[in-house]
C-alpha cells in the first residue's frame, strides 16, 4: 500500500528539468569557469567531458536504479536492498551530508540574495575593485545581515518542498529551469559582444594542452564528480518518485548534458568579459562576489544600464542556480524524516528548515564575530565546506559505485536499466565495467588528491 501511495513526477520533463536542478548550482556557474581558467581552458573541458561519460553518468545510473527499485528515501533505500547488513549506513550518510551540505550551501546562497538586491538598488556601480573587496568583507562579518538572507533562502526552499513532489519541486523546477538557461544564453550573447570578447571565447574554446598534468586531470574529475551532485543522496531521492517507464539510462544523459551545458554557458558569459578587461578568471570563491561585479563594470562602463542590467540579470541566475540545488537537498531529509519517523510532510519539512537555519547561523556567523572559534582549524563554514566535499561526497559516491557494481543482485541491475527488458540498453556492459572498476578506483584517487595525499 505504501509503495502505491508514493508520490511521482508527473511528467517526463518534470523528471527531466527536477533532476537537472539537483545537479546545476552554483558549482556550474563559479567553480567551474575558474577550475577550467586554472587548467587550459578547453583542455580542461574535453578532460571534465570524459570524465562525466566515463564516471559521472554511470554513477548516476547506479543511484537512479537504487532510489526507484527500492521505493525509499535515501537511508532507506539500502535497508530494502541489502536488509540486515551495514550497507544502510552509506544511505544515512547520503542524507546527512545533505544536511551538512543545506546548512552551509544556504549561506551562500543568501549572499545571491544580498547581491540582487545590491543590483536592483544600483549599489555595484561607481566602486573601485577594492571597494568591492571591502565592501564584500563588510557584509560577511556583519552579524546579522548574511542570517537574515540565509533563513530567507531558507524559506523560500521551505515553502516549496512543503507542497511536495509534483505540485511543489516539478513545477517549480518547470519554471525555473526554462528561465535559467533563458538567462544564461542572453548573458552569454550580451558577453560574447564586448570588445576583445573572442579572446574569452577562444580560451574557452581553444585546448592548451601544455596545462595538462594529473592535477587537470584530478580537477576534472572532481568538478565532474561535484556538479552532478553525486553521493549525497538527491539523485537517489528523486528516482523514487520516477515512473516504471522512466528511462533510467537516457534520464541520466539528458541531466548530464543540462548540467554540462550550464557550465559552459557560465564559462561563455564570464571568460568574454573577464578577458574584455583584461582580468583572468581563476579568482576562485572570489570570483562571483568581488571580481565579477568589477568585470561588469568596466565592461559596461560606457553604458551604464547595461552593466545594471548586466548585473541584476547575473544574480538572479545565481539565486535560482541556488534555489534548485537547495530543493533537492531539503528534499534529501524532509523524505527522510516524512518516511522513517512518520511525520507529516510539512512538520518534517519544518523541522528540516528550522535545523538548517541554526546551523547556518552558526555557520554565517563563523565568517564574521565567529572567526576565532576554529575547529581542525577551521571555522564551521570552512568545516561543513570542506568536510562534505573532501570526505563525505567522495565516500559516499565509492560506496554507491561499489555497492552496485559487486553487491547488489544483478538481476536487479539490469531489470532497472532495462525496464524489465523493454528498453535495449547496448552500453549496459559498459555501465557495469565502469561501476565495478572504473568509477570505484576513479573516486579513490580524486578522494586521496583532495586529502592532499597525491
Amino acid at each position: 500500500m505504501a509503495k502505491k501511495e508514493r508520490a511521482n513526477f508527473g511528467t517526463k520533463l518534470g523528471v527531466i528539468l527536477a533532476t537537472a536542478g539537483s545537479a546545476v548550482g552554483l558549482g556550474n556557474i563559479w567553480r567551474f569557469p575558474y577550475q577550467a581558467g586554472e587548467h587550459g581552458g578547453a583542455a580542461f573541458i574535453l578532460i571534465y567531458l570524459g570524465c562525466v561519460l566515463l564516471l559521472g553518468i554511470s554513477i548516476m545510473v547506479a543511484e537512479f536504479l537504487i532510489g526507484r527499485h527500492s521505493r525509499a528515501n535515501t537511508a532507506r533505500a539500502y535497508q530494502v536492498l541489502a536488509p540486515g547488513t551495514p550497507w544502510k549506513w552509506v544511505g544515512r550518510l547520503g542524507v546527512l551530508t545533505g544536511f551538512l551540505i543545506l546548512s552551509y550551501y544556504s549561506v551562500v546562497a543568501g549572499w545571491t540574495l544580498e547581491f540582487v538586491g545590491e543590483a536592483a538598488t544600483g549599489n555595484l556601480t561607481g566602486k573601485t575593485a577594492s571597494a568591492f573587496k571591502t565592501a564584500f568583507e563588510a557584509f560577511t562579518a556583519n552579524p546579522w545581515r548574511p542570517a537574515l538572507w540565509t533563513l530567507l533562502f531558507l524559506l523560500i526552499t521551505h515553502l516549496i518542498v512543503v507542497r511536495g513532489v509534483e505540485k511543489g519541486i516539478e513545477r517549480a523546477s518547470k519554471i525555473m529551469m526554462p528561465v535559467l538557461l533563458l538567462l544564461l544564453m542572453v548573458l552569454a550573447v550580451c558577453a560574447m559582444t564586448l570588445p576583445n570578447a573572442m579572446r574569452g571565447v577562444e580560451f574557452l574554446l581553444k585546448p592548451d594542452f601544455s596545462k595538462v598534468n594529473s592535477d587537470v586531470f584530478l580537477g576534472a574529475l572532481g568538478q565532474a564528480f561535484f556538479s552532478l551532485s553525486l553521493g549525497m543522496g538527491c539523485l537517489c531521492t528523486y528516482a523514487s518518485y520516477f515512473k516504471k517507464e522512466t528511462n533510467l539510462t537516457k534520464t541520466a544523459f539528458n541531466v548530464s548534458i543540462i548540467d554540462t551545458v550550464v557550465a559552459i554557458l557560465a564559462g561563455l558569459i564570464i571568460f568574454p568579459a573577464a578577458f574584455s578587461v583584461n582580468i583572468t578568471p581563476n579568482a576562485g570563491a572570489e570570483l562571483v562576489f568581488i571580481t565579477l561585479p568589477n568585470v561588469f563594470q568596466q565592461a559596461f562602463g560606457g553604458v551604464p544600464v547595461l552593466s545594471y542590467i548586466f548585473s541584476l540579470l547575473f544574480y538572479l541566475l545565481l539565486a535560482l542556480a541556488a534555489l534548485t540545488s537547495t530543493i533537492s537537498m531539503h528534499e534529501v531529509v524532509t523524505a527522510f524524516l516524512h518516511e522513517e519517523l512518520k511525520l507529516t510532510r510539512k512538520r518534517a519539512a519544518a523541522l528540516v528548515t528550522l535545523g538548517c537555519a541554526v546551523l547556518g547561523i552558526l555557520c554565517s556567523l563563523s565568517l564574521g564575530i565567529g572567526r576565532d572559534y576554529t575547529l581542525f582549524g577551521m571555522t564551521l563554514f570552512d568545516l561543513f565546506d570542506k568536510g562534505t566535499a573532501k570526505i563525505m561526497l567522495p565516500v559516499g559516491g565509492l560506496f554507491i559505485s561499489i555497492f552496485t557494481g559487486w553487491f547488489l543482485d544483478k538481476k536487479i541491475v539490469r531489470a532497472e536499466i532495462t525496464n524489465d527488458g523493454s528498453l535495449k540498453v547496448p552500453l549496459y556492459r559498459l555501465i557495469i565495467v565502469l561501476l565495478k572498476y572504473v568509477a570505484p578506483i576513479s573516486i579513490a584517487l580524486v578522494f586521496i588528491n583532495e586529502l592532499g595525499i597525491l
